[in-house]
């Protein structure tokens, strides 16, 4: 996992210096739930989630550039679902509420696509979002996923609630830098 230098970000590894952006971000009730994690109750529960990222995770802290504010992140793992007919991965993102509605997710997502597929030859992406989270549902449409399907009742969240989960993909053979 290699720094990406994008327009107006930086996507990095984390580092223990993110601790108040990251628990600025991550204790928004608006911000977890969309992706089906509990929201921080403290500081201290974000300081143990950070060191597992350093420690065990394919994850970029998403930086603005110019001030440094860690604002987000984009998850990078493997697609256990396909590993077996395709050098697959999956990927995952968080934004701060507060940089809603900028394109900074698309401007991510897209250029960590790019590493994915010209750098390191991914066969194929997959995501998944949940149906109420339309906002993710809009990132991936303009990055160029394509819709696949929906799993119903596909995941249990941390409050006990069950939902579809809609998963989309995008093949390197359909991928066009954009």
């Amino acid at each position: 996992m290699r720094t990406i230098e994008t327009e107006r970000l930086i996507l990095r590894k984390w580092q223990l210096e993110d601790l108040d952006d990251f628990y600025e971000y991550a204790q928004n009730p608006n911000v977890g739930p969309m992706s089906g994690w509990e929201p921080h109750s403290s500081k201290e529960m974000s300081l143990n989630v950070l060191k597992c990222y350093i420690e065990h995770d394919e994850r970029w802290a998403i930086e603005l550039k110019g001030n440094g504010k860690v604002i987000g992140s984009v998850k990078v793992c493997p697609d256990e679902n396909r590993g077996k007919y395709y050098n697959a991965k999956y990927i995952s993102f968080v934004l701060s509420a507060d940089y809603w509605g900028n394109g900074y997710m698309t401007e991510a997502v897209k250029n960590v696509l790019m590493y994915l597929f010209e750098e390191i030859n991914i066969d194929l992406v997959s995501a998944f979002h949940y149906p109420h989270n339309v906002r993710s549902k809009r990132v991936l449409e303009k990055c160029g996923f394509e819709y696949e399907t929906t799993i119903k009742d596909g995941q249990k969240i941390y409050s006990g609630q069950i939902f579809d989960t809609v998963c989309y993909s995008i093949l390197r053979s359909e991928y066009h830098t954009q």
